[in-house]
């Protein structure tokens, strides 16, 4: 569907806003691409090519970027991006039996969308919560330690309209678009809600405290031994 001329209106003022954020017009084009996707959905042709209208690129010079990240979306998205890792240790730990189990729960594949809209299901890599293995994320909010029943139980109330809470992060899990508006560099003042960093994150810190162990200063040529001397 065409860009409106209502929703361009949108989209020039701020994409204007984020241009001026950079010393060079081109460096705007990430947060840019994520701009036309909270609008559409997806990084449609018209997305394109509204891209490269405004920071004088070709569409062709757009659409390689657009295409290298696995965030930004060809085709229509769902409401809720779900994605399961399967990296090593979240695959073994159970990640490739949850994403097993919701592509028989909702009936869809890697990177395709329920027939309502409400859901995307990817494959992903790393995401960086290793220690909470096997993790599952929706539009990039923490769900740790999933198993397969509560991944459904989570798809499943995400498609009737509840509000959802992540494991970490904001109080509630918000739609792609929202989330995509957020990636742009506009700022929904949620920030601050929900738990960041978990006990388990945070077990090495905690444990360095207890036994007094110190990095070695910049430069020194030195690392800390496994009784926390320098060696």
């Amino acid at each position: 569907m065409p860009i409106t001329d209502q929703a361009r209106e949108r989209l020039v003022a701020d994409a204007q806003a984020i241009i001026a954020r950079y010393p060079v017009p081109r460096s705007a084009l990430l947060p840019m691409l994520h701009l036309v996707q909270s609008e559409e959905g997806y990084v449609s042709p018209d997305g394109i090519a509204f891209c490269a209208q405004m920071l004088d690129l070709t569409t062709a010079e757009v659409a390689a970027v657009a295409t290298f990240y696995t965030q930004y979306k060809r085709h229509p998205n769902g409401t809720y991006t779900v994605g399961v890792c399967t990296n090593t240790l979240c695959a073994i730990m159970g990640g490739d039996e949850i994403f097993t189990a919701l592509e028989e729960h909702l009936g869809i594949g890697h990177d395709e969308t329920t027939a309502d809209g409400a859901i995307t299901l990817e494959k992903v890599e790393c995401n960086a919560a290793c220690d909470y293995a096997p993790v599952m994320m929706v539009n990039w909010e923490f769900f740790d330690n999933q198993t397969p029943g509560t991944a459904r139980e989570v798809v499943d109330r995400l498609r009737s309209g509840e509000a959802v809470a992540p494991t970490r992060g904001a109080s509630k899990v918000c739609s792609f678009k929202e989330v995509s508006r957020v990636l742009a560099g506009f700022d929904d003042g949620r920030a601050d809600e929900g738990v960041g960093a978990g006990t388990a994150s945070a077990r090495g810190t905690a444990l360095a405290r207890q036994k007094g162990w110190t990095a070695p200063a910049a430069g020194s040529g030195t690392t800390p031994s496994s009784d926390g001397k320098e060696g």
